[in-house]
């Protein structure tokens, strides 16, 4: 592993943030992307019942063996192979409001990290957001909603090692009632969050929801 720059030492400092914090500030500020525009056919496409998480358990999914945590990293792309996702990964924070700044909408294939959270593979909930569309047309996670248990999110971090966390809910959750402690609540072990708008959409409010991908990791490259 190479030694730390600067880059990684702030970003290792934005991180000693209180997760309980952060867990607020995202519960009350969820249009972290929310300058979809909904104007491209149907919509894109939304999680099936059969894919919720089970409501039933906290401990998470029967995946197997979870893998030792990793140390800290930054991070460099996000791959989904089965929506054909392959995005580089910028680092993303709190904008001057107090909302989760969304990498920049004009890119259609680029994703954000959220840096008040730990990073993929660290013990804990890491956070990965990313548009569903803009004024080009479907962007990075168009296709998110149509994810299933069992489908595979790969992290790239950029000390070399490859994330990879298995997939084991769907979920729409309303921006105005979202369950801050049920989507980041730490379990424990590393898993990961992948957010982006989804739901119904109208001009006035745009996306009334956010897809959440829950997945747990399972493997390390």
């Amino acid at each position: 592993m190479s030694a730390s720059g600067p880059a990684e030492a702030e970003v290792r400092r934005t991180t000693r943030t209180p997760w309980g914090v952060i867990a607020l500030v995202l519960l009350t500020g969820l249009a972290l992307v929310r300058n979809g525009s909904g104007e491209f056919g149907a919509g894109p496409p939304q999680p099936a019942s059969a894919a919720a998480p089970d409501s039933r358990s906290t401990a998470g999914p029967a995946l197997g063996r979870t893998p030792a945590a990793l140390r800290f990293s930054l991070v460099s792309r996000v791959r989904i192979p089965a929506l054909g996702v392959n995005a580089p990964v910028v680092p993303v924070a709190l904008d001057p409001s107090g909302w989760v700044d969304a990498p920049p909408p004009g890119n259609t294939n680029l994703a954000g990290w959220f840096t008040g959270a730990v990073s993929p593979g660290e013990r804990g909930t890491a956070v990965i957001v990313g548009h569903v569309d803009n004024s080009q047309g479907p962007a990075v996670f168009y296709g998110l909603g149509g994810l299933r248990k069992g489908h595979r999110v790969e992290v790239q971090r950029q000390d070399g090692r490859t994330a990879v966390f298995g997939v084991y809910g769907v979920k729409v959750f309303d921006k105005k009632n979202f369950p801050g402690d049920t989507v980041y609540g730490n379990k424990g072990v590393p898993e990961l969050r992948v957010i982006t708008c989804g739901g119904a959409f109208s001009e006035d409010e745009g996306y009334e929801g956010n897809v959440v991908v829950f997945a747990r990791l399972v493997e390390v490259r």
